[in-house]
């Protein structure tokens, strides 16, 4: 009898060292966190609340600075490949928040039309809007339309591209239309885009080359909001209930 007792507690041990907890993935808590990306340049992270809240955190989630930028809904942040400047979103208004990584300043507002080939694709309205943003190596910049409704309903769920940021209204150029309702984080990487959806807690790629969705994984169930990867085989999320997950992008099976 207590040799199964024994047998009994190192498997119940054993299960549970095996088991892959949520909870251990949990680097850092930034309140209502609502965007994130990966500078290469200070090989840091840059993330972003509701509140209109920038933080810098290391890669193991230490809080190395934060500042409060002013009353924007911020719902995603990005920066370009050079590492010189950062790209917020503000929900709802759909305006493009040009940051200086150095001060976390905002150098300049951008506002993006609504209107593609006369499709509203933007509505101003609280319940929805640009939620998603990341910048590819030529300079083109993704956007995510958060929306229950495919298109070519008004207020699509999609993703779209603009390019022009010297002016005061950038047009939108393209449309991508990955048929995925609620599209939240956005993240570029060797040539696709990385997505996030909270409304069936999946992970997509969309191959930008072939223009499908060629990779869809299902992700522990929490609120995503964004998703960044560093350059050591780390995948990171913007948790809105207040967490940085970090996971190894294996598990997702990325390669």
């Amino acid at each position: 009898m207590g040799m199964k007792i024994l047998l009994l507690l190192a498997l119940l041990i054993f299960t549970a060292c095996g088991k892959d907890h949520k909870k251990d993935h949990i680097i850092a808590k930034i309140p209502e966190a609502s965007g994130i990306c990966y500078n290469a340049k200070t090989d840091t992270l840059f993330a972003v609340s509701d509140r209109g809240r920038i933080y810098e955190l290391s890669l193991q989630g230490k809080k190395l600075r934060h500042k409060d930028i002013g009353k924007y809904d911020l719902e995603g942040i990005a920066c370009d490949t050079s590492g010189n400047m950062l790209l917020g979103i503000d929900e709802g208004a759909d305006n493009l928040l040009l940051i200086d990584p150095k001060t976390l300043n905002i150098k300049k507002i951008v506002s993006v039309k609504r209107s593609f080939h006369k499709a509203r694709i933007l509505q101003k309205d609280k319940e929805y809007g640009l939620e998603g943003v990341t910048i590819d190596p030529s300079g083109t910049i993704y956007l995510s339309n958060q929306s229950h409704y495919l298109f070519p309903h008004t207020d699509p769920s999609v993703i779209v591209t603009v390019r022009d940021l010297q002016h005061p209204k950038t047009p939108i150029l393209s449309l991508i239309d990955p048929r995925i309702r609620d599209i939240a984080g956005l993240s570029y990487k060797n040539g696709a885009l990385y997505f996030v959806s909270d409304t069936d807690d999946r992970l997509y790629r969309y191959d930008l080359k072939k223009g499908k969705i060629d990779l869809s994984a299902k992700l522990p169930k929490f609120a995503q909001e964004g998703i960044t990867f560093d350059n050591k085989g780390n995948i990171y999320f913007a948790d809105d209930n207040g967490h940085i997950f970090r996971y190894k992008e294996k598990k997702f099976g990325i390669k």
